[in-house]
């Protein structure tokens, strides 16, 4: 476990990579998934959603485990506001490390296009 995830373990606060720890492998394979692009294409407007609010073809163990990769990655915040979390979209710390991939992973997802900036 590292400083970061100890600290946050031990303040009750989920940890988050910052913007100079983020690597394009990690957020590259955070954004390979289809369910994981659905998340972010659906975070992509700027909301803050919580968990439930998405409809993912995937069990509830799954949702967890997809929303901690993109969290790790460094591709959602998510904050805890009591039994629930709240996820946004890390849009502005994502575009300064690497301009243009969420636009260009989002506009090539299938399905609906989602809301753009």
């Amino acid at each position: 476990m590292s400083a970061v995830d100890t600290e946050a373990a031990a303040a009750g606060a989920l940890a988050h990579p910052d913007c100079n720890q983020f690597e394009l492998a990690a957020v590259l394979h955070a954004l390979s998934d289809p369910v994981r692009l659905q998340i972010v294409a659906t975070l992509a407007d700027g909301e803050e959603l919580p968990c439930s609010a998405l409809e993912l073809p995937v069990s509830k163990s799954t949702c967890t485990h997809h929303f901690k990769v993109l969290r790790e990655a460094g591709v959602l915040s998510q904050r805890v506001v009591g039994t629930m979390r709240l996820n946004s979209l890390r849009r502005d710390d994502l575009d300064g490390c690497f301009p243009g991939l969420i636009d260009a992973v989002i506009s090539s997802a299938p399905g609906p296009s989602p809301a753009r900036r």
